[in-house]
């Protein structure tokens, strides 16, 4: 089931302390990764953290978007939550995509267990430069991501991808093909699309960001999204997702679930406008 939750609704640490909280239910065992991982380090959760540095996204997005995501991981909520479970430890990498192809890992696979790990981790998202890249391949992404848990010498509980991103996909295979592969796989893709901007004719950006992720991209048991309207909104999204994320716990009270059908925004919409703006 895919659901949607509001920024602001969540309160992580309230809602862990309250015993407000339902467990997201275990990604199916058929997953080819689970034959592979024998005899390696286990860990709560295998998180790929999946950032968009699309030309759609000006500079300032991209560098509030890094340093959300830095002090999401040493946030109090973010450790609160990867104390919750006794031993709780997570493998997380972090990359950086925009067109097919065009993948850039800032931070491959460690392991974050306590403030520790996770400040050496956020220095290190925080010294590298920001970049942008051009067209807009969620499905690129999903399918680097599949890639890296490949890679991964930990063996998760769970596996995530969480994405983010401030247009449909419009380059590579759609999108519907990879996410689905992905789910294939046991892995849950939860998603935060950024809809700070009035959707342009001169770009493929949609007004329906929203929709279009929780019919298109996200997937598997408990997946969610959270939707960014404003600009300030990027730390506490992010750092509520995560912090979600890396126990397994989604608020009972704070979502609502997406349509299960018809998706109610194409998921060739990206690939459409391209076409249309080409023509022009």
């Amino acid at each position: 089931m895919r659901w949607c939750v509001s920024v602001g609704a969540v309160l992580v640490a309230g809602a862990i302390v309250g015993g407000d909280i339902a467990g997201i239910a275990a990604p199916s065992p058929k997953s080819r990764f689970a034959d592979t991982k024998r005899n390696v380090p286990s860990v709560n959760v295998e998180l790929v953290i999946a950032v968009d540095v699309s030309y759609s996204m000006d500079m300032d997005e991209l560098a509030i978007q890094r340093e959300g995501y830095a002090q999401a991981i040493v946030s109090k909520d973010f450790l609160q939550a990867l104390r919750a479970v006794p031993g709780s430890k997570m493998a997380v990498t972090y990359f950086e995509w925009s067109m097919s192809g065009d993948e850039k890992i800032i931070i491959p696979w460690r392991v974050i267990d306590g403030p520790e790990s996770a400040d050496a981790v956020a220095a290190e998202i925080m010294k590298t430069p920001v970049r942008r890249g051009s067209s807009t391949s969620i499905s690129g992404a999903i399918n680097f991501a599949l890639q890296l848990f490949e890679e991964n010498p930990y063996h998760g509980l769970r596996r995530v991808i969480d994405i983010s991103g401030d247009g449909p996909n419009n380059d590579g295979v759609p999108v519907t093909v990879a996410r689905d592969a992905a789910l294939e796989n046991g892995i849950i893709i939860n998603g935060l699309p950024i809809m700070v901007k009035e959707p342009s004719y001169s770009t493929t950006d949609i007004e329906n960001l929203d929709l279009y992720y929780e019919d298109c991209v996200i997937g598997g048991p408990g997946a969610f999204i959270m939707t960014i309207n404003d600009r300030g909104q990027f730390q506490e999204a992010i750092r509520t997702k995560l912090a979600l994320e890396v126990a397994g716990l989604t608020s009972e009270r704070a979502i609502v679930p997406a349509a299960e059908k018809e998706p109610r925004v194409s998921c060739l919409i990206g690939e459409e406008k391209w076409q249309e703006r080409g023509r022009r």
